[in-house]
């Protein structure tokens, strides 16, 4: 079955962005001049995805007026003869069929995918969370895709990542398989002990997923920190022998941590045309305190 359909958990409360975050929603927050979400969304749809679903919260609502239309917004760029601008407000609106549903209570990442099993029905389907930003040039979801094609199951995304952080994370053992970049994955721990991680693999924000985890999710009790962990869903299938994971090794951008937020945005401006080769003559004059 052809993966068509993005969930993407949009509930968190963002407390490490307080008080940005007070009354708007982490997702929102600009990486240069989109939200961050938007990037997301954008991956998705590069894959193929046109069905996308947030599983969101409470206070979400900015975000999805930002999806829909603005239309006294778009009348006065209109009636200014600004088309950049308001060509630049509107592609959000049609990027794809978008669709909501609430998580009243806040009880993990699994609970968050368990949301969407009406939605997704029995179709496999994609996971995206909104944390992790993958440069478009590193087009990862297509072959995680391509990965399910052909070997069924679910397929993590992993990304080597120092010993260091590895409890930050989950952590895949795994097992080599023909493709260099394909590795059947055989145990997961969420955020391991660095001493008892089984790897420096982490699982990072971007799964494909086999519909019969919602009844592994529906069956999983809490885990770490009183939550229903996918993680601990995917233990079940990975020890079952029915998880792969696809090494990734390109650029990856995290936004949920402060100091990781300001250089995406430095990164990805400095990749404008518009924004980058004044910002790379400015950067160095500012590490002086020049500027």
């Amino acid at each position: 079955m052809r993966v068509t359909t993005a969930v993407i958990p949009a509930a968190g409360l963002g407390t490490r962005f307080l008080p940005a975050t007070k009354a708007t929603p982490k997702e929102m927050l600009p990486v240069v001049d989109k939200p961050a979400i938007q990037y997301v969304v954008e991956e998705a749809v590069a894959a193929g995805l046109d069905d996308v679903l947030f599983v969101t919260g409470r206070s979400k609502r900015p975000l999805e007026d930002h999806f829909d239309r603005n239309l006294e917004l778009e009348s006065a760029l209109e009636a200014k003869g600004d088309t950049a601008r308001l060509r630049s407000v509107t592609e959000s609106n049609d990027l794809a069929r978008i669709h909501y549903v609430r998580q009243g209570d806040a009880l993990g990442l699994g609970h968050a995918v368990l949301m969407a099993e009406r939605h997704v029905g029995d179709q496999p389907f994609a996971v995206l969370l909104g944390d992790d930003l993958i440069d478009p040039r590193d087009a990862v979801l297509e072959r995680m895709i391509a990965v399910r094609d052909e070997l069924g199951g679910s397929v993590l995304c992993l990304m080597e990542v120092p010993r260091d952080q590895i409890s930050l994370y989950g952590c895949a053992a795994v097992a080599p398989t023909s493709s260099d970049d394909v590795v059947s994955v055989t145990d997961l721990v969420e955020k391991p002990d660095t001493a008892a991680a089984p790897s420096t693999l982490a699982v990072i924000g971007r799964y494909i997923l086999d519909p019969e985890i919602f009844s592994v999710l529906a069956r999983t009790q809490p885990g770490r920190g009183g939550e229903i962990q996918l993680t601990d869903a995917l233990r079940e299938l990975a020890l079952a022998g029915r998880v792969h994971g696809v090494l990734f090794t390109g650029r990856r951008y995290d936004t949920g941590d402060r100091l990781s937020y300001l250089q995406a945005v430095i990164r990805l401006a400095l990749e404008r045309d518009d924004l980058g080769p004044a910002l790379r003559a400015w950067l160095p004059r500012a590490l002086e305190g020049e500027a």
